[in-house]
């Protein structure tokens, strides 16, 4: 076993904090309608002031707010009205001492006024006069012309993803085609002779299907990447450098899955060892010890374990990171979470971060366990918790964060 045993394992802490390829995919224009979670490339910032004129916020009668003072049920204020403001019209009259005018919500507020009453406030007694029974102070009812933002400010950052209100707040600005990284183009390469195409229909004795590359592609695409499948390479010598060869210079990431371990049929690090430079060889998680990370050419590459529980698990809490930052953002968005009661002692081992599935009900967390060799233990959980690596185990009622899958 000289030269295949792990290297020092890091903790997880340390891989987030220490691999950090400098790779990020070019600078690509898109259109609005293709933009929602893609990632800009700097600031984007607004042409001119929003909403660009003073608007009101309720329907009722834009006033001068010293006319309301000590206005009450029983002592009211009374206004003339002397005019109506149209949405989508500029104002055709002024507020002047003593008078008010009819204001729509959104309605462009009038000259000399500096406050709307709200209509549930007044009451027309005759023809022409308004009653006002609640003050307003200055500002009331009314949003200013730059208090969304003013000329030149930032509509939406660099680095953070863009969700669907950034892009009507790009909208209403203006702003139609934004900048943005291009979508990191993932490779998934499988590794093993006993590994088949999905669509073998009838398996000779020991083979298996492919399904860890199918799951990888579909949390890739959930991220934001372009999964490449990129087939089922043999355990021959020299057969996964030739292939990872081939597809290093279309790829902003590569995936192999098995191949990352000690057996004597894992190639995965003297294949990369071959054409790249290893960072770590061997992860303080559970499951998924046996990762690989390294950057071969300047393309950063995960090895992951055979097991398809412990390259899916250990893919989420560093693939997924890692393939956020070469689209340009530096803290992956966060997962919804919920928080539950621990329904039962959970041991692990100090030193090492512990991931477990768990099934929610009713706000306590039952994990669920199995082999990491079995699909369904993913498929029936709800979501996973994390035992830290300095704890020795979780008490029973124990109140966790559970972060749950989409």
């Amino acid at each position: 076993m000289s030269g295949r045993e792990f290297f020092t394992a890091r903790t997880l802490a340390e891989v987030r904090a220490g691999f950090r390829p400098a790779r990020r995919t070019p600078v690509e224009q898109v259109p609005l309608s293709r933009a929602l979670h893609r990632v800009p490339a700097a600031d984007i910032t607004a042409p001119a002031a929003l909403p660009g004129f003073a608007r009101s916020t309720v329907d009722g009668f834009a006033v001068r707010a010293m006319d309301t003072y000590g206005a009450s049920d029983g002592l009211p204020s009374y206004l003339d009205l002397i005019g109506a403001v149209r949405m989508g019209a500029a104002p055709t009259v002024a507020v002047r001492a003593g008078g008010c005018v009819a204001m729509p919500t959104g309605g462009v507020i009038p000259d000399g006024a500096d406050a709307v009453v709200m209509v549930e406030y007044t009451a027309e007694t005759m023809p022409g006069t308004i009653e006002v029974t609640r003050p307003v102070a200055p500002g009331g009812g009314i949003v200013r012309a730059d208090e969304d933002v003013v000329a030149g400010g930032v509509l939406a950052p660099a680095g953070r993803p863009l969700r669907a209100p950034d892009l009507g707040f790009l909208a209403a600005a203006g702003v139609t085609t934004v900048a943005v990284h291009r979508r990191p183009r993932v490779a998934i390469i499988s590794t093993g002779d006993e590994v088949v195409p999905p669509g073998t229909v009838e398996l000779a004795a020991g083979q298996v299907r492919d399904a860890t590359a199918s799951a990888l592609a579909g949390l890739v695409a959930d991220a934001g990447g372009e999964p490449v499948i990129a087939g089922i390479v043999p355990d021959e010598p020299g057969a996964l450098k030739e292939r990872l060869t081939e597809i290093l210079a279309e790829s902003d990431l590569v995936v192999v899955s098995a191949g990352s371990s000690v057996g004597a049929r894992d190639e995965t690090a003297g294949a990369v060892a071959a054409i790249g430079d290893i960072w770590c060889h061997g992860i303080a998680i559970k499951p998924g010890k046996p990762t690989l990370l390294a950057e071969c050419s300047g393309v950063p590459l995960v090895g992951l374990p055979g097991n398809p529980l412990s390259a899916l698990v250990v893919f989420g809490q560093v693939g997924i990171p890692l393939l956020w930052r070469i689209a340009g953002c530096e803290a992956p968005p966060p997962q919804p979470s919920t928080r539950a009661r621990l329904s039962r002692d959970l041991a692990s081992a100090a030193g090492r971060l512990d991931v477990v599935q768990v099934a929610v009900r009713d706000g306590v967390a039952e994990p669920i366990f199995g082999p990491s060799a079995l699909l369904s233990v993913l498929t029936r959980a709800d979501g996973y918790m994390i035992v830290p690596e300095p704890a020795t185990g979780l008490d029973a009622g124990t109140e966790v964060e559970v972060i749950l899958y989409r």
